[in-house]
């Protein structure tokens, strides 16, 4: 088991996007750099990134480089998005997701989302999340 937000699980799901062929095969189509960063956490503040273009994914710790859009949440928001006792999009709506960036090319993203949640499913089955 990793906990979640953790070195471990960033690494779990570096791994992860790093085989997945749905991103690869959607990074030909879409070029997008999104930095998440998750506030208040066991371990403080955490930041990790996904990235997609030319044909490769990769997901990892720290900021995107020339990051497009760039997401802020609490732990406590985080954990309910991924426990799904929250869905993201009620989340977004009440203000408890902070979104800056270009927010158009996070929109036409939505199948490299789609196909990322297929990626967290695998690795959430290993997370703890306390």
């Amino acid at each position: 088991m990793v906990r979640y937000l953790s070195l471990a699980w960033i690494d779990a799901l570096t791994r992860e996007v790093a085989k997945s062929s749905s991103l690869a095969a959607l990074a030909v189509d879409h070029d997008i750099a999104v930095t998440q960063v998750v506030t208040d956490g066991p371990e403080g503040d955490v930041t990790y990134h996904l990235r997609l273009g030319n044909g490769s994914a990769s997901f990892g710790a720290g900021p995107a480089e020339e990051e497009d859009v760039r997401m802020q949440q609490s732990w406590s928001t985080a954990t309910a998005i991924a426990t799904g006792d929250l869905n993201a999009q009620e989340a977004f709506i009440k203000g408890l997701i902070r979104l800056s960036g270009n927010q158009q090319k996070l929109i036409d993203s939505q199948p490299v989302f789609a196909a990322l949640d297929s990626v967290f499913t695998s690795v959430r089955e290993q997370t703890e999340y306390r």
